[in-house]
């Protein structure tokens, strides 16, 4: 049903929502951008299977985004939990539209020399394994409804190095290459995939890469984050209801020519 409202001439004006009718798994959605994220889905129209592998939050999360919203509990590292979401999702709705490859984790930070192989190995197994097996369960259900759009949550470490963030940088350029190769092989099935790829922004993962980077040093956090800050020509962080805002428009029939691409979103830090 569109949206209706009225304007100062008291004439009754009707929009469409953007996601109306659509169906969309979100994945790490229990907080930060996958919050937000699914947060305006719902707001623009959309049903939403939030997924998380922390079940309280996504409890609390479901109550207050109503009944247009549902949860299940997922660990994207693990093929039989993508294929629940997909089919519970498929149960619930109908259905999948709109499938967001947000779940990841920023590892450690520290030197390639001193980086241990079992940190390095879980955000791997996260950050791209979890990525690849959504897609491979993901598509062909939105194939299966004549077409719809893939959102992977990259970065801006997807386009460019950072020090001491080995395994978080390989795995968001990685994440790029399965965006590219998904795009080409299910672009004849009308499935658009492209990536968002943000700069800093206000979340616990940025909260803890401050203190990591700080040595553990709440107070040195604050400086990194000032650090952080000073190197971004818009002089600030993200917000996650930014990143959101870029979502939707990859979600909705708006952006029907688009796929492929990585859509950076870095308050200019890029540009410099």
């Amino acid at each position: 049903m569109p949206a209706c409202f009225l304007i100062k001439m008291k004439v009754l004006t009707c929009a469409m929502l953007r996601l109306e009718n659509k169906v969309a798994l979100v994945t790490g959605a229990a907080m930060g951008i996958g919050l937000a994220i699914s947060r305006r889905f719902i707001q623009e129209g959309a049903r939403v299977l939030l997924s998380d592998i922390n079940e309280e939050a996504l409890r609390q999360v479901v109550q207050e985004l109503g009944e247009r919203a549902a949860y299940i509990v997922a660990d994207v590292s693990r093929a039989a939990d993508n294929e629940a979401m997909v089919r519970r999702v498929q149960e619930l709705f109908g259905g999948l539209d709109i499938f967001v490859a947000n779940a990841g984790i920023e590892g450690k930070v520290l030197p390639i020399p001193q980086y241990d192989e079992e940190t390095f190995d879980r955000v791997m197994a996260v950050n791209v394994k979890g990525v690849w097996l959504g897609l491979k369960y993901a598509l062909p259900a939105i194939a299966a409804r004549g077409g719809g759009s893939v959102i992977i949550l990259s970065s801006l470490a997807g386009v460019i190095g950072a020090p001491g963030f080995s395994a978080y940088v390989a795995s968001k350029h990685a994440e790029i290459g399965l965006m590219r190769t998904a795009a080409l092989e299910f672009a004849a099935y009308g499935v658009r995939v492209n990536t968002i790829n943000p700069g800093p922004v206000e979340t616990r993962m940025m909260r803890s890469i401050e203190t990591m980077a700080a040595g553990g040093d709440p107070q040195g956090a604050v400086q990194v984050k000032a650090q952080f800050e000073a190197t971004l020509p818009l002089k600030r962080y993200a917000k996650p209801e930014e990143v959101a805002a870029l979502a939707v428009f990859l979600a909705s029939d708006e952006s029907s020519y688009i796929t492929g691409q990585e859509h950076i979103i870095d308050g200019g830090r890029r540009a410099g």
